[in-house]
């Protein structure tokens, strides 16, 4: 990767491709310590068999559904149409492992990984168990799965969750941070933003993402236009907003880790917007949310 920020940090669609993967992006590649993104995309009737290595993964599908098959266990994913039409089932693979991805159907699915020491065991996440958030209010209303949570589902390193924000709202709002390791107050974490964004009238959506420098780290700096299957990588810095533009919902997968001996997700909000989260309390979640049927929390 280049020293440039337009190029380093933003990464458009086919631009993280390798091998089998419409995404591989490793700690190599990012140059940093921990999490790891895959993108699979399997024809009908087609396998993929995947080594995890040092590293724990979860395979989550995107559209379609398939079978992971590791540690002499199956499980069958159901998945689901696409990222806008519902939550999904999950499979968690643990490290120096063997897997074996089939899907009679064909589909997308991504692989979230974070190198860790634990090697926890291989299980199932039904979809029915995926808490989903409806977070601020107004324009600033979004949903959020969060099937790899910090608390909700184990994992060693690895923290995982999906973002929906309808078109026209704003998300990853106020603009947050979280590089550096202060104890109960912030979490040092590097974090991957792979973006799919909703069509509409028969046209490509498109979005935004602003990041900022913090002070700390790299000095990220990324003010970019975003389309379905591009990536931002945040290693340090302020992040956010995150806009979709009206008509054209979005959707974000984050992939979190760091070397924190706690798996928590603690942010910080910028100085200068934080004040936008005393107003939400007054306000309306946006009603098109959430945009399918699930059991919700109220997170404000």
């Amino acid at each position: 990767m280049t020293s440039d920020p337009s190029t380093s940090f933003h990464l458009p669609a086919g631009k993280a491709a390798a091998g089998p993967y419409a995404v591989h992006i490793d700690p190599a590649r990012a140059g940093w310590g921990y999490s790891s993104l895959r993108v699979l995309d399997l024809p009908p009737g087609g396998t993929h068999e995947l080594s995890t290595g040092d590293s724990e993964w979860i395979v989550l599908p995107l559209s379609g559904g398939c079978t992971v098959a590791a540690e002499g266990l199956t499980f069958e994913l159901h998945g689901r149409e696409s990222v806008f039409s519902g939550v999904s089932d999950f499979a968690y693979l643990p490290r120096d492992a063997h897997a074996r991805i089939a899907s009679e159907a064909g589909g997308r699915f991504a692989l979230t990984g974070a190198r860790c020491e634990r090697r926890l065991p291989a299980r199932y996440g039904p979809a029915s168990a995926v808490p989903v958030e409806l977070r601020g209010t107004g324009n600033c209303s979004r949903q959020v799965n969060n099937f790899a949570a910090a608390g909700v589902f184990e994992c060693d390193k690895l923290i995982a969750v999906e973002v929906l924000t309808p078109g026209g709202n704003w998300s990853s709002y106020p603009p947050h941070k979280h590089d550096e390791c202060r104890p109960g107050e912030e979490s040092e974490l590097e974090e991957i933003y792979y973006f799919e964004i909703a069509a509409a009238h028969g046209k490509e959506g498109l979005g935004y993402q602003r990041v900022s420098p913090s002070g700390h780290g790299r000095g990220t700096d990324v003010l970019a236009e975003v389309r379905s299957g591009d990536l931002v990588l945040i290693p340090d810095g302020w992040h956010g907003p995150s806009i979709a533009a009206p008509g054209h919902d979005m959707y974000y997968l984050n992939v979190m880790a760091g070397p924190g001996a706690e798996r928590d997700w603690l942010i910080c909000d910028h100085p200068d917007h934080a004040w936008i989260r005393a107003t939400w309390p007054d306000q309306p979640v946006d009603p098109r949310l959430p945009l399918y049927d699930a059991p919700l929390g109220d997170t404000r």
